[in-house]
This record gives C-alpha cells, sequence and structure tokens, in this order.
C-alpha cells in the first residue's frame, strides 16, 4: 500500500502533463494497467482516445515514474514466496497459500505461452528458482481481526488494477 501511496500521485501528475496530440512515433509503446486506464479516461488528456497505447514520444517523466511504480507495486503484491502478496496470501490462508502460489505460477506460465507475452520469462524464471510457496512462520495458529483480513484482501487485488499485461507492446 505505501507503494501505491507514492505511484498514484506521480502517474496522476504525469497524466496531467501528458500530451498525446502529437503523433506516435517508435517501434514500440507502452500497455496500460488498469489503474492508468481509469485515470485517463477520468482525466481525458488532450488527445486521448479510449483504448489509445502511449508512444515512447508522448511519455514525460512523471508518467513513466508512475507507470514503473505501479508495475513494481503489482509485481510485489503476487501472491508467491517471499513477495509481500505470498506474506499477505500466507498470513490469510496459513499452508493453503502454497496452493494458490502454485496455482498462479500454473495461470502465469499458460498466459506467458498462450498470449506469447514472453517478457515475463525472467520473473516467472526467479520465482521458480525461489519456489512459489511461503516458508512457515513461528506460530501459524494466531487469527486475523476482520479488518486485517478486509485489507488482505484488498491487497491481494493490487495486482488487478497495476499490472499491465503486456508491459511493451510493438507496433
Amino acid at each position: 500500500i505505501a507503494g501505491l501511496i507514492v505511484a498514484i500521485p506521480i502517474t496522476w501528475i504525469g497524466i496531467q502533463q501528458l500530451d498525446l496530440t502529437q503523433p506516435a512515433v517508435g517501434p514500440y509503446a507502452l500497455d496500460m494497467p488498469l489503474a492508468i486506464k481509469l485515470a485517463l479516461e477520468w482525466a481525458q488528456p488532450k488527445g486521448y482516445e479510449t483504448g489509445d497505447l502511449i508512444a515512447v514520444n508522448q511519455l514525460n517523466p512523471f508518467f513513466m515514474a508512475g507507470w514503473v511504480g505501479l508495475l513494481i507495486t503489482g509485481l510485489n503484491m503476487l501472491p508467491v514466496s517471499q513477495l509481500d502478496g505470498g506474506h499477505v496470501c500466507y498470513t490469510m490462508f496459513g499452508r493453503k497459500a502454497h496452493w494458490v502460489g502454485r496455482g498462479f505460477m500454473v495461470i502465469a506460465v499458460a498466459y506467458t505461452v498462450i498470449a506469447q507475452q514472453y517478457t515475463w520469462i525472467l520473473m516467472i524464471a526467479l520465482v521458480f528458482l525461489v519456489g512459489a510457496a511461503h516458508p512457515p512462520t513461528r506460530d501459524d495458529r494466531v487469527p486475523l481481526r476482520w479488518y486485517r483480513y478486509a485489507l488482505g484482501c484488498a491487497a491481494l487485488f493490487i495486482p488487478v488494477f497495476c499490472f499491465a499485461p503486456r508491459l511493451i507492446v510493438l507496433r
């Protein structure tokens, strides 16, 4: 959540400074995570049309910093291993979280192959090296209060809003 507290305002400033009236030039463009797509729809910067990708020449430093901040936050909240999402998942589900992590890895590999999005291979390889399962804690019997469980559920949705599934799109 701390990453979002920094990334969201920076992204918003970057969106306010976008000038999409200049023609898109360059071999690739950035795919937008859901959070940025919603913000672009709401802010409607100059030249923006729904579903547009943003080319490299149209970026500004604030937008790029916010985009990367959301990406890193989304990656960190994946429900596997020693990532923060793995800690949250293990806290909420105990040893059953191992199955969540393994299931997520199967889905990630299937997505990478089916969608041919090979930019994720390095991340998947790193998680396989570390392992998808979270190590046990000293005392797994401490129950969560309802508000911590609710916060955990909200935190597990962070990757949905912060993740650009294709990252970079070749034009």
